[in-house]
């Protein structure tokens, strides 16, 4: 079958059935410029599904939306040490505007620290103005060397948390509580299973304290990082000197956190749900849920289709995304490959026979058919997309769990990790971490957070675990 649709299999090539997959389903093309990608509208339903969950949970847990400049002055940059040695190699700057070269050269802004933490120098004055609890909706740039579209671009679109508290334990409660909140969205969203940890000294974010992350494994075994939350604790309060007088009247800096998830999560949704035949989208996120393709010839046209037209109008009223495809130019077996590859979970056939019996034939994205009962099939399609959704994030977890292995020798681990995940006890030393990485390309993604405690030596240099617990390794995006 996907030989039929010209999709190169999994199994053959993932990296190439990818790169067809989001062509084909018209997800998004390539820019003019280097490494920038162009969303299409059904790609960019996608991301507006994800928009409106997370924006939703945002809001319910007390954040607001801001905007800030896209422009960042490059002296911004110089303030905090270790954020500008982590970003400097990304950075994109302007440096002539208006036919003239500035007289200060300004970045294009990779993430928003910098900026908010300008503006909140100037905002924030008593434990009164605390906390700030802002979220922006943007796009940022970072210069990458490798791209590919939604995982890893020049340009591309985000939210990025910022919040700023009176204390440690307040802003360590945010961080935790946005993670959560990125990993609700992916499992009960996405229908993608994440481990959610905290990530090693060699793995945080610039400038954070540390960082915590969702760690999704796709279908060819390979981890995404699909949201951070970072405790920054007052470094950047420090290097802006954002400072509130507290209750006791003394003058204190305030503590803040960071968190960002992106485009990619389309990535992940597209690369843990995908098979030979192209998408499966789960049912919340799906810009089209349902697709009815009425099956005539040009005799029987006057009779199917006004029958169609109905039940598409009714399944609209119940608040379902459908979409008939009432184009005459093409054969029904097309169609039927055509919204495969697109990955819409349910389809409805109606022909006139259908008609006659008052029945259709539903088919499964995720495979199977039947037929049901015109009367009924209003009120049932709601309750078969809700088992869908927990179909194939169900699926996902099996797959998750039968690539993912504990391993205690060396020998194994570079064996296992070709294939998914490792949980393995690592030492802690960035050195030993560089070495795994630079022998067997895959890095620590994270110290998961539902991981029992034990014990061990580490996998490589065999000294005793820095964690207490076996971490997460594997070959990553």
């Amino acid at each position: 079958m996907a030989k039929d649709k010209g999709i190169t299999p999994q199994s053959q090539d993932f990296n190439e059935w990818y790169n067809e997959v989001i062509q084909k389903a018209e997800l998004v093309d390539y820019g003019p410029a280097r490494g920038t990608m162009v969303i299409r509208p059904y790609g960019f339903a996608l991301w507006e599904g994800i928009q409106r969950a997370l924006d939703e949970m945002f809001k319910a847990t007390g954040h607001t939306n801001a905007y800030f400049p896209l422009l960042i002055p490059m002296s911004f940059f110089q303030k905090e040490a270790e954020h500008v040695e982590g970003f400097a190699p990304e950075l994109a700057v302007v440096t002539h505007a208006g036919g003239e070269e500035l007289e200060e050269p300004l970045a294009i802004r990779p993430t928003s620290e910098t900026i908010i933490g300008h503006m909140w120098a100037k905002w924030i004055r008593t434990y009164r103005d605390l906390p700030q609890l802002l979220n922006q909706w943007g796009n940022v740039v970072r210069w990458e060397l490798r791209t590919k579209p939604f995982l890893r671009t020049s340009e591309f679109l985000w939210q990025e948390g910022h919040t700023a508290h009176a204390t440690a334990e307040e802003a360590e409660a945010e961080v935790r509580q946005m993670l959560g909140i990125y990993a609700r969205m992916s499992r009960e969203w996405a229908a993608v299973p994440v481990w959610e940890g905290v990530k090693t000294e060699s793995e945080k974010f610039a400038g954070a304290v540390y960082t915590t992350t969702i760690e999704a494994m796709m279908r060819d075994g390979k981890a995404l990082q699909s949201g951070t939350s970072h405790y920054l604790g007052q470094n950047f309060a420090r290097a802006f000197d954002i400072q509130f007088q507290d209750k006791d009247q003394a003058n204190k800096h305030v503590h803040t956190t960071s968190w960002g998830l992106s485009t990619r999560m389309v990535g992940a949704v597209i690369m843990t749900h995908g098979d030979d035949k192209g998408l499966i989208l789960p049912p919340k996120l799906a810009p089209v849920q349902v697709v009815i393709v009425p099956i005539y010839k040009s005799e029987t046209r006057p009779q199917v289709m006004p029958a169609a037209e109905g039940l598409a109008a009714e399944l609209k009223a119940a608040g379902l995304r459908v979409a008939l495809d009432d184009r005459d130019q093409y054969s029904p077996g097309f169609k039927f490959n055509e919204w495969e590859l697109k990955g819409v979970p349910l389809r409805l056939e109606l022909g006139p026979r259908d008609v006659e019996a008052g029945t259709a034939v539903l088919a499964s994205r995720l495979g199977g058919k039947e037929t049901v009962s015109l009367r009924e099939v209003v009120a049932s399609l709601p309750g078969r997309l809700e088992q869908f959704q927990r179909d194939l994030y169900q699926r996902a977890l099996e797959f998750r769990e039968a690539h993912t292995w504990e391993v205690d020798s060396y020998d194994l681990f570079k064996e296992k990790v070709e294939q998914g995940f490792v949980k393995a006890f690592h030492c802690g030393d960035k050195d030993c971490e560089r070495e795994i990485k630079a022998e067997t390309t895959a890095t620590t993604r994270c110290i998961p957070y539902d991981e029992p405690q034990a014990h061990g030596n580490c996998i490589r240099c065999s000294r005793p675990s820095a964690y207490g617990k076996r971490i997460l390794f594997a070959k990553a995006y």
